[in-house]
């Protein structure tokens, strides 16, 4: 059965041994120690790469009737993936800039795939303190990872319903590290503690790049650093495209 193997912070290796020939349903069964049950898997004979947008989508609903964690995600995650043949529908080029296209979305979850020509990539950038997985289904990311130290204006931060207000100078952030990731099972992670980071398209193949990604809750704005003149101010996220199809 798939396991999870920690590969260091924010860093996670879906494996799978014993069946890789199933797809999984899930249902909320009881679990010794907990009235309230947890997630289980019903195996059906379907070979996992077949599993369908709509299949992957209803069972990420599933988790929602409880606490959404990024352990329940990302065991989720373990057992079911998608390919890049399920997300074709989804993918949408742009020579200027790197895509966001939305596959689903409600209060808890949204799920999008984002498409990278060669050396594209974000700016660095926060997640507004909420949970977010991404995994690669077609060639290779880097995702640099950054700790946030001081700025000139650390009480913007104080703030309802976002991490930082943003419009502050003199920011100084430390980057921690990169991780690459490809379409290999890996998983990277954004949550409370590691929330900073910048993603970039270090493949130069004329195929580009697409991830998959998942933010819990749902994020319309995020604080975007920009490292030269050591300052940073709150960005609106916009759609390339919504449900397969070009947002207007």
């Amino acid at each position: 059965m798939p396991i999870l193997a920690s590969e260091g912070s924010g860093i996670f290796l879906l494996k799978s041994v014993g069946w890789p020939y199933y797809r999984h349903r899930f249902s909320r069964r009881p679990w010794a120690g907990d009235s309230c049950g947890v997630i289980m898997a019903e195996i059906a004979e379907t070979h996992p790469l077949r599993t369908s947008v709509a299949d992957f989508v209803e069972g990420l609903r599933t988790l929602e009737s409880d606490v959404i964690t990024q352990a329940k995600v990302l065991e989720y995650l373990s057992q079911v993936q998608l390919a890049y043949d399920a997300l074709a529908s989804y993918v949408f080029w742009s020579d200027s800039y790197y895509t966001r296209n939305l596959i689903y979305r409600d209060e808890l979850f949204e799920v999008m795939t984002l498409c990278w020509r060669a050396e594209q990539k974000t700016p660095v950038h926060t997640h507004n303190g909420q949970l977010g997985w991404m995994s690669v289904v077609q060639g290779e990311v880097l995702t640099h990872q950054y700790r946030y130290v001081r700025c000139s204006n650390p009480e913007n931060q104080n703030v309802i319903g976002l991490d930082c207000l943003g419009g502050s100078h003199h920011v100084d952030l430390e980057r921690l590290n990169t991780v690459a990731c490809a379409d290999d099972g890996k998983v990277v992670t954004v949550d409370k503690l590691q929330t900073i980071h910048q993603i970039e398209n270090a493949d130069k193949a004329r195929a580009g790049c697409v991830s998959l990604h998942i933010y819990s809750k749902p994020i319309d704005s995020c604080v975007a650093f920009d490292l030269r003149s050591q300052r940073c101010g709150r960005r609106e996220l916009r759609y390339h495209s919504k449900m397969g199809v070009l947002a207007s």
